[in-house]
């Protein structure tokens, strides 16, 4: 039989998967090996004996064997950053704000330390910042009730992690961001919550202004997640003696930076100004990397003496930690989604002790005040 145009199968993933052959499988399920290449390519649809016998094979469903294209549905979402016109995309969805969001899975997007898995494909249109995404199962319920973070500290993840085995039914999506670019993913209506931990020393204090300005009046509410320790990442033993961000210069070290918008660069621009250190006198100043764990990696693989991150990144990568600030690290939530079931879910989950123990084993995180809500705007 002549192959149904909206028919499609994974014969040959799960058939090689197992170490089968073509002939192996074609012995197994009394048919030809022709049938099997057929159907494999896509040339041939099987009849309901065949198609039976073959899963029976293959010890598995008929339904992970087969399915309809058509079946799936399809839903119009706004990309959250731009991507090449006309590109076929691996995207993560979520509905935020009462729309669909399509986070691109490229580059370094596209892992955590794994590979994320896609919700869905989709190809760009010239002139829109809007894609049709083609889901790749039919679990419409997964995606709404998933809740999306923007924000850069690692304990993020740990967060996500312990929430989703509390509440299997919710997933956490963690957008990385530095502090200001996940403010305005959040004002964009990219995120349900943004993470951040700028100081300004000029009020004494966190997050709040920073905040205020950018939502310009929208209504939101900033719930503490921890006070963390902020300062110099150096080689383990600290060989070069430093103790403070003038032994940087005086000791000729070079550092590595993190992006204009993070928490621990304008940290580093407000304590070199502080000590009136020009910034074109500290060597690698303009060496910038994107997160946390690049500046320890390349403290690390020696490619900087210093660089600015946290205690608890200095611990888990076995370097010397010189604090010089503590700074508190704030969610930022839109009103209009606290009573949204998934965000109240996940929030409820920061009074967990399964959440503080992961903190608490991590180190550098004091957690006392863990979610209260610190300022409204």
């Amino acid at each position: 039989m002549k192959q149904d145009s909206d028919l499609r199968n994974n014969l040959k993933s799960i058939r090689t998967r197992l170490g089968m052959s073509q002939q192996d499988l074609a012995n197994i399920a009394n048919v030809t090996r022709q049938t099997i290449s057929g159907v494999e390519s896509g040339q041939y649809a099987p009849s309901v004996a065949i198609t039976l016998r073959l899963a029976k094979a293959l010890g598995c469903q008929v339904e992970d064997l087969f399915w309809l294209e058509r079946d799936l549905p399809e839903i119009e979402a706004v990309l959250a950053k731009p991507v090449p016109n006309g590109q076929q995309l691996r995207v993560s969805v979520a509905r935020v704000g009462g729309q669909w969001i399509a986070y691109p899975l490229i580059g370094k997007d596209a892992f955590r330390q794994d590979m994320i898995p896609a919700d869905g494909e989709g190809e760009t249109c010239t002139g829109t910042n809007k894609v049709r995404v083609r889901l790749l199962d039919d679990n419409l319920e997964t995606l709404h009730n998933t809740v999306v973070i923007a924000g850069c500290a690692p304990v993020i993840s740990l967060w996500a992690r312990a929430t989703e085995r509390w509440h299997p039914q919710l997933r956490v999506q963690y957008n990385f961001a530095n502090s200001m670019a996940a403010l305005h993913s959040l004002c964009r209506g990219e995120a349900h919550i943004a993470g951040m931990h700028l100081y300004n020393p000029e009020t004494g204090e966190y997050n709040t202004p920073f905040v205020r300005d950018v939502l310009a009046g929208r209504e939101a509410v900033l719930i503490t997640l921890g006070v963390w320790e902020e300062g110099l990442l150096l080689k383990s033993g600290n060989p070069m003696g430093i103790r403070t961000v003038s032994d940087l210069i005086a000791g000729g070290a070079t550092i590595v930076n993190r992006e204009i918008g993070s928490g621990s660069r304008m940290l580093l621009e407000q304590t070199l100004q502080k000590e009136q250190i020009p910034f074109d006198t500290v060597q690698g100043f303009d060496n910038v990397l994107k997160s946390h764990q690049d500046v320890a990696q390349a403290v690390v693989r020696g490619v900087a003496d210093a660089g600015m991150s946290t205690a608890s990144v200095a611990t888990a990568f076995g370097l010397g930690f010189i604090p010089l600030h503590q700074s508190r690290y704030d969610l930022v939530i839109l009103k209009e989604y606290l009573e949204e079931s998934p965000v109240q879910q996940l929030l409820s989950t920061l009074g967990h002790r399964m959440v503080h123990s992961q903190f608490e084993i991590l180190g550098g995180y004091d957690i006392s005040k863990i979610g209260e809500v610190v300022a409204t705007v």
